[in-house]
């Protein structure tokens, strides 16, 4: 499939657009150089005695965290995305990152991290890279076909990734009550945490059919589009 341009589906101020483009291409930037970092550690697995997470630690905490301004971009409407699916789908991200890997080593040290990154990079590398280009109008067919196919494999992949992560992490929660409010308090209230990642964890029951369907869905309106155009 050859590059072919296309008209912007949306109208944006020039300022905007330059923010825009700035921000994808620094997270296109970050995943890809993530998704090296991932594959350096395959090829010299063992060097220097650092686990995967040691590894990719710093960048993965900083570029997936910058992701919580797509949901400011929704909510001051420079981006069409829905708000409340966009700080979702963030804010699992978010979770996975911060209490389940940065604070529990037992979810990271296990085949459950390798799968949940190597979905999230090679899934954040055509992302990005296809909003800069669409910024630009030059949006490649090849980019729109990989974009619109490979998470077929890769995004069962990261749910199967992110739901072993959180697994890993239970009896952490469920011994220390980290992050937990134990009665009695002064505001007469409880929460646990524990709990709390069992809820989140039940809650792809529901959400990931839902959403995997509507991707198929999406594909053949897209890539059938491409076909007749």
């Amino acid at each position: 499939m050859t590059a072919t341009k296309k008209a912007p589906s949306r109208v944006l101020s020039l300022p905007a657009r330059i923010y825009l483009i700035f921000y994808n291409a620094i997270q296109f930037l970050g995943w890809s150089f993530l998704l090296y970092k991932m594959v350096d550690f395959v090829i010299n697995q063992g060097l220097g005695g650092k686990s995967l997470w040691e590894h990719v630690e710093v960048p993965l905490l900083i570029f997936q965290s910058g992701a919580i301004l797509e949901v400011v971009h929704c909510a001051c409407g420079i981006t069409p995305s829905n708000t409340v699916i966009t700080f979702a789908q963030v804010y699992s991200r978010v979770f996975l990152i911060w209490p389940i890997l940065y604070n529990v080593p037992d979810a990271r040290d296990q085949i459950g991290f390798s799968l949940l990154l190597l979905a999230w990079t090679v899934t954040e590398v055509l992302r990005y890279l296809y909003y800069v280009l669409n910024l630009i109008s030059f949006a490649p067919g090849i980019l729109l076909w990989c974009r619109y196919t490979f998470f077929i494999i890769l995004y069962p992949a990261g749910v199967t990734g992110e739901l072993l992560c959180c697994y890993r992490a239970l009896p952490h929660y469920n011994k220390t009550q980290e992050f937990s409010v134990l009665l009695p308090n002064a505001w007469n209230f409880t929460f646990n945490f524990y709990y709390y990642t069992i809820l989140v964890m039940l809650a792809y029951i529901p959400v990931f059919p839902q959403l995997y369907t509507h991707m198929f869905v999406q594909r053949k309106k897209i890539l059938g589009n491409k076909k007749h155009d």
